[in-house]
Order: structure tokens, then C-alpha cells, then sequence
């Protein structure tokens, strides 16, 4: 005789597999009748703007300025859902007029390739060498000062490693690598990806309807007021990463991030091999606070490190602490020691 309780629990699980369905079925629709994946999306800064073919990376996106004489300045977004070169805008703005300014988006992000491929640290590591290599050559091949936020830094510590005398020196705003969870001490030049939560997030129906609504504005406006620490966000950056995150192929680059593939396994090593002039600052408040690993190079004599009352992106909070402090490392480069090859 078949129990009344398991006729409950067959109907009670075939209701729960037919609500599923018919939200993943909702949500489907909702993204393709309701979401506007054209956004206008203007340049994030103004200048030159152009594309760069590269065998490596990719079509490249680059902002410059260069009105000015100096030594060329490269400024590099962080790695988000919705990054892109807007996030270095305050610093852009500052500088341009005082020496030649260029700022990159990354492959996956703003008006570089967004193509479905598998984005990593060495992807973008080849992206920062054919920047460098381009800027370089407008400029009498002269090494270059470069700035990287957060998750970027790790790749602009690997490329200055591997062609060092391309840089003058490095600037880390809020790096991650020094915290107990991203550190790494683990294989060179590899990544924390799973392959198979990249295929199950990055695949036609669901990949694009579930990234859409991971970028919703209420969603953005959360994950933008964790960085900051604070609901006083910069209005100019959030309506920006809105519509560059409503961009054709702007969910594969993300998705590899969720995916760790975008996460190096080396990177606290790499920052202790760097031997050129160095200089980090930091904020205190949200969710990037953990540094507990930065007395390993905080007292060597390349190194140079700042903390203000911020989140992670103090140029925006504070741009002229941020660009003061800049400019004092940068003046007293010359009393520093020759880098010594590695």
C-alpha cells in the first residue's frame, strides 16, 4: 500500500520543480524583452581614443592624453562586473596637461574585446605589455610610471617583473594579495579558476539573463557601497558601470572572475620580488580592510605605503591626498637605489 505522505512529497516536489522552471523561464524573458543590453556608452574619458590590435589580448580599448612632455603615466581599472577605465577618472583628469596620460580598459571590460574566451592573469598581464609597449614607443621608448587598482595590481606587479626595464615605478591603489584570503604562495603564473562553474555561469539560455540580473541598479549600488565603506558612492561612476555592464558580451569577462579564473595563485610573491620603486595606499573602511600581510614589504626600501580614512577606491574620496602622496614618491624616486635585475 502506498503511503499518503510519499504522494505529498512527490506533488510537493514537482510543485518546486515547476515554480523553478517557470522562474528560469520568467527570467529568460525579463532579459530578453526587458533588459537593454545596447546602452549608450560614451568614451569614460576624454582625450584620444583608440583601439589597439594585439595578437595576445585582443582588441584593446586606450585613453590618452598627451599634451604634455614627461614620463608617460599608465593607469590601469580594477576587475569587477562591471569595471572599466571611468574608475581611474579622477586621476586621469588630474594629470593630463601635467605629462602624457593613458588609461586602459582590460580585455572583458569597457571598449576592449568582450569575446566568450577564458580571461586570466596572464590574459591580462598581455594586455598591460602591449599598453606599455605601444606608450613606449610614442615616447623614445622611456620607462613608464604605472598605476593599478585593486585585483589589477597583481597583474601589473607580474608584468613589470617580467619586463621591468620598461617602468620607472608601480603604483597599487587598495591591492588585494595582502589579505588572508587572496594571498598566494602557490604555483607562478597560475590561477584559482574552476573550469566547470565557468561553463555552468558562462552558458546560453541562463549565462546572460542571470548576469543582467547581478547588474541591476539596486544590485550595483550594494556592491558599490561595500567598496566605498559608505552609502556616499560617486554617482558619476555608478550611472557609468551601469550602462558598460548593458554592453553586447559584457558577462564573460565577470564571469571568469566569479570563476577565479581571474584570481592569481602567486600573488603575494610577486609583490616581494619587486625591486622597483613601489608605492601603495589604502583605505580603511568596507569590505577591502584586510592588509595583514603588508609588513612583509612595507619596511623594505622600495616601498612606500599610505593608508587614508577611505574605502577602496581613495582617489575618489580624497583625490588630493591621493595624488599629494603621488607626487612626493614620485620626487623622491631619485634618492632611491638602482633597481637590481632579477
Amino acid at each position: 500500500m502506498t503511503s499518503p505522505f510519499r504522494h505529498r512529497a512527490g506533488r510537493s516536489a514537482a510543485a518546486a520543480a515547476l515554480t523553478l522552471a517557470g522562474a528560469a523561464v520568467g527570467l529568460v524573458g525579463w532579459s530578453r524583452l526587458a533588459v537593454n543590453r545596447r546602452m549608450p556608452l560614451p568614451p569614460a574619458l576624454p582625450g584620444r581614443h583608440e583601439r589597439l590590435e594585439t595578437a595576445r589580448a585582443g582588441d584593446l580599448s586606450l585613453y590618452s592624453t598627451a599634451d604634455a612632455q614627461g614620463v608617460p603615466l599608465l593607469l590601469i581599472h580594477s576587475i569587477n562586473a562591471a569595471a572599466n577605465a571611468y574608475e581611474v577618472r579622477p586621476l586621469y583628469l588630474h594629470y593630463r596637461g601635467l605629462r602624457p596620460v593613458y588609461a586602459l580598459d582590460l580585455p572583458g571590460f569597457g571598449f576592449s574585446e568582450r569575446s566568450r574566451r577564458r580571461y586570466t592573469p596572464r590574459l591580462m598581464v598581455e594586455a598591460i605589455h602591449a599598453a606599455t609597449d605601444e606608450i613606449r614607443r610614442r615616447h623614445d621608448n622611456l620607462p613608464i610610471d604605472a598605476l593599478a587598482l585593486s585585483l589589477s595590481a597583481s597583474f601589473l606587479a607580474r608584468a613589470s617583473l617580467e619586463r621591468s626595464d620598461c617602468y620607472r615605478s608601480l603604483a597599487l591603489i587598495s591591492p588585494t594579495g595582502f589579505d588572508a584570503k587572496l594571498s598566494g604562495e602557490g604555483p607562478p603564473d597560475g590561477h584559482r579558476g574552476r573550469d566547470w562553474l565557468r561553463d555552468a555561469l558562462d552558458r546560453p539560455p541562463f549565462g546572460r539573463p542571470v548576469f543582467d540580473a547581478l547588474v541591476t541598479r539596486p544590485s550595483m549600488r550594494f556592491f558599490l557601497q561595500k567598496t566605498f565603506g559608505s552609502p556616499r558612492i560617486d554617482e558619476g561612476l555608478f550611472d557609468y558601470d551601469h550602462a558598460s555592464a548593458h554592453q553586447p558580451g559584457a558577462e564573460h569577462a565577470p564571469w571568469c572572475f566569479i570563476a577565479g579564473h581571474l584570481f592569481p595563485t602567486d600573488t603575494t610573491r610577486l609583490y616581494e620580488r619587486l625591486r622597483l620603486p613601489v608605492w601603495m595606499v589604502h583605505g580603511v573602511r568596507g569590505d577591502f580592510v584586510d592588509y595583514r600581510l603588508v609588513p612583509r614589504v612595507a619596511g623594505r626600501e622600495n616601498w612606500r605605503v599610505e593608508t587614508l580614512p577611505t574605502g577602496a577606491f581613495p582617489h575618489f574620496e580624497q583625490p588630493d591626498a591621493v595624488t599629494a602622496g603621488y607626487d612626493a614618491f614620485l620626487a623622491g624616486i631619485t634618492r632611491l637605489p638602482p633597481a637590481r635585475p632579477m
